[in-house]
């Protein structure tokens, strides 16, 4: 009876373990970005209940959770910069796997950044004031350029120019000046030296996941010309599931688009392909033709859990009409005729990156990048086209009337880079130090041939042109940067969070010019050699998990471009112009999940700033002598007052003044800086109705205000507003968007100045409808929650 009673017992003894066992159901997933279908990295997955079963996700965005107990009927995802998910395991077929998609979080105040400290830090521990275009802003606005996500961004103008040309304003006038800093994924686009106004137009929009901008000098971490900004593109990994979308667009004036974004993960590999070509035909205002292919193909290969390697390449060819504007009576009387017919710009780019990253443990992390650039522009430029016939300093008119002068112009530049980087986190004070090198050599061209044109007197038109076998400039420039860098965190204090970085550039300037002294530009060869140090210490003091306060000062410092120096017939003794900023802000969950702000208050001067002097004899020269003010306050204030509801303003209030600046013979002492708006804003309401999910609407309003035209402070323009409707509707794999751009039909200039060659406008667009439609068409090879 014994014996049969313990049989009795070990078979309700296993019985019972068994169950247990069965019970520990082991639930699998992969949890993806729902907008750039990209593996999310460091979600947590733990147990509603609030027990203590939980896992994270790894590289991948795969997760394996198994809870101790019958517990976990519903679990928790959540991820920082993402809305959290209650997910329930058991109404899924978990065959193989369950990929789970998180919407983006609208509050910029926990998201991570890359560029505040070149490796990735949460928001509220940065002391500097950054914004965050998100994949998802970047869907949902279908932009044609990209001044149209950008300028959602408080205290940023990036103006439009045409056929994604531009020119920029942050914490600065509009300016084509080398007073900001373009990155992709942390790598400058163009070399040091050679900046351009008009460098976005390089980028590869389809292949942009987000955008990150640092207002503010951060040349302690990145270097020469990031002055007023820092705008870093970060772009598209390969996706963690299969994605191939086609779409196309065109609008009312002109534009079309078509556009493939493809990405797949197989094995160790990751695959992604994104292009688009642009064409505009006929559009509202006359010579204003372009077109524009580009595509970056990315290949991701991961050795294993600790190392990658990424390699990417992206190529562009561009050409665009260069009307260059419209006068004063062509503005007042909306005429849209251009006296130019044969003026353009043709840029072709060619970047190659390569980069490995290892991480040696959880504290420490080391990269290797190595860069190629490869970059034409040939311009035959509407700015150089001079009338013969003009007024002399003495108020006379003189010269032929049916003459114009102008010029061929092409700059060619080679780079090759070299980028190494280690990331050390310490046991004390929750420390972590970030160091690295760089090296940067880049060889130029440059050369412009004179060309006779020939000038309608009557209606004023350019006609045609000849080449006159005579060289205005032609040189070659070996440009070389080299630079160390250091950037160090640490807590010494309870909610503190102290930052420090520093760097050292060394500029090496090779000029060789292939022109007699007698020329044109017959500036002697020469050897230039330029260093800089530039410190940047900041701290955040993290009142709670909802609310904090940051202060900083920093140093940011630009070299003299290669056109200050050797475009003339001596090379000026030049130094780096220096700009020192202190800052101070702070951000706020006013009503959790309801209403957060953010506030920056800054005051920059710049000192040696490169101004064109003009001497005794009537030449000009290029000399350190100008000095300015900048001071303002930038702010942004987030509201979800209801979940289908979605309300940002974003607003800078700024004064921009000479102190000191003295230019060919003129003095602007104590002048408000000309292109300087005191006030603009971008404020956008987006409405999810619930009843449709899918659905959504927007409308943006763009307000940019009065500024002076003149450095004189002579005229002003009045400033502007515009609003916007945007509507966009997914179903299954398809999805389609509606944008009416300009809704009131609203007549005002991106940009107006005057000089003494008179007036100069570029009018905004008119009211314009875009359409368009895009299909997924690897949808049907997966399923997702």
């Amino acid at each position: 009876m014994s014996h049969l009673y313990r049989v009795i017992s070990a078979v309700l003894l296993l019985f019972t373990v068994m169950t247990q066992v069965s019970a520990q159901q082991l639930f699998k997933g992969k949890i993806i970005d729902a907008s750039t279908k990209e593996p999310v990295q460091g979600a947590t997955v733990q147990c509603n209940a609030g027990c203590l079963c939980a896992c994270a996700t790894g590289s991948k965005g795969e997760f394996e959770f198994k809870p101790k107990r019958n517990c976990c009927s519903s679990v928790r995802i959540s991820c920082i910069g993402y809305q959290p998910v209650i997910f329930d395991p058991g109404s899924s077929s978990l065959a193989p796997i369950t990929v789970i998609q998180l919407q983006q979080a609208s509050s910029e105040i926990q998201s991570v950044v890359v560029t505040a400290n070149r490796e990735g830090v949460r928001r509220s521990l940065a002391p500097v004031a950054v914004s965050i275009v998100s994949s998802r802003t970047i869907n949902e606005t279908r932009p044609v350029s990209v001044d149209q996500v950008l300028n959602k961004v408080s205290g940023v103008y990036m103006v439009n120019l045409g056929n994604e040309q531009h020119s920029m304003s942050i914490r600065q006038p509009m300016t084509t000046k080398s007073l900001f800093l373009y990155l992709e994924d942390g790598i400058p686009i163009r070399t040091v030296g050679l900046f351009n106004h008009n460098a976005l137009l390089e980028m590869n929009m389809s292949a942009v996941k987000s955008i990150e901008v640092i207002k503010g000098p951060s040349s302690s971490l990145y270097g020469s010309e990031a002055i007023g900004g820092v705008v870093n593109f970060i772009t598209t990994a390969p996706s963690a599931i299969p994605v191939m979308k086609l779409s196309v667009q065109g609008n009312s004036i002109g534009y079309k688009r078509a556009e493939l974004q493809t990405g797949f993960t197989l094995g160790k590999w990751g695959i992604a392909v994104n292009g688009y070509y642009a064409d505009k035909r006929n559009s509202f205002m006359e010579f204003t033709d372009f077109h524009k292919g580009t595509f970056t193909a990315r290949v991701d290969y991961a050795f294993n859990t600790k190392t990658l390697l990424s390699n990417s390449f992206t190529y562009m060819d561009y050409y665009s009409d260069m009307t260059g504007g419209v006068d004063s009576a062509m503005y007042i009387n909306k005429s849209f005729s251009s006296r130019h017919s044969f003026t353009f710009r043709k840029v072709l780019a060619k970047r190659f990156r390569s980069t490995l990253t290892h991480a040696w443990n959880e504290n420490s992390k080391s990269t290797a990048s190595l860069v190629f650039r490869n970059n034409l522009i040939g311009q035959n430029p509407a700015y150089a086209v001079k009338d013969d016939f003009r007024r002399t300093a003495s108020g006379e008119w003189k010269g032929q009337k049916d003459l114009a002068h102008g010029e061929l112009n092409e700059a060619t530049f080679k780079s090759y880079v070299l980028i190494l980087q280690h990331r050390q986190k310490l046991q004390w004070k929750e420390s972590a130090l970030i160091g690295g090198v760089s090296a940067d050599v880049s060889p130029s061209s440059y050369s412009a041939e004179y060309i006779r044109i020939n000038r309608d007197s009557v209606s004023g038109k350019y006609n045609s042109y000849r080449g006159q076998d005579s060289l205005l400039t032609d040189y070659h420039n070996d440009i070389n940067n080299y630079a160390a860098f250091v950037n160090f965190e640490t807590s010494p204090f309870n909610k503190i969070r102290l930052v420090t970085s520093l760097r050292y550039d060394l500029f090496r300037y090779n000029f060789n010019n292939f022109l007699p002294p007698s020329s044109y530009s017959g500036a002697p060869d020469s050897k230039n050699q330029f260093n800089r140090l530039s410190p940047k210490i900041g701290f955040t003091y993290n009142m709670s998990a909802r609310s904090g306060l940051y202060a900083n000062y920093s140093q940011g410092f630009v070299p003299p471009q290669v056109t200050e120096m050797y475009k003339g017939v001596k090379v000026p003794d030049l130094a780096p112009s220096v700009f020192r900023n202190y800052e101070t802000g702070g951000w706020w969950e006013l009503v959790k999940g309801k209403l957060t702000a953010d506030l920056s208050v800054y005051l920059m001067k710049g000192n040696d700033e490169i101004v064109s002097m003009r001497l005794d004899d009537g030449s000009t020269q290029n000399v350190n002598a100008g000095e300015t003010t900048h001071q303002g306050v930038e702010w942004g204030v987030n509201a979800n007052p209801f979940k289908c509801l979605n309300i940002r303003f974003n607003g800078a209030i700024s004064s921009h003044r000479f102190d000191t600046f003295h230019e060919k013979g003129l003095s602007y002492d104590g002048n408000e800086m000309n292109g300087a708006p005191r006030w603009m804003h971008n404020a956008e309401a987006w409405y999810r109705p619930a009843f449709a999910k899918k659905l959504r609407v927007g409308l943006e309003w763009q307000k940019i205000g009065s500024y002076f035209m003149d450095p004189t402070n002579s005229v002003r323009y009045e400033g502007h507003d515009v609003f916007h409707f945007r509507a966009g509707y997914s179903w299954k794999a398809i999805e389609v968007w509606m944008n009416i751009l300009n809704i009131t039909d609203s007549y005002y200039a991106y940009t107006a100045s005057k000089s003494s060659s008179g007036y100069n406008y570029t009018p905004g667009e008119p009211r314009n409808l875009n359409l368009g439609i895009s299909y997924d068409f690897a949808n049907f090879l997966r399923k997702t929650r």
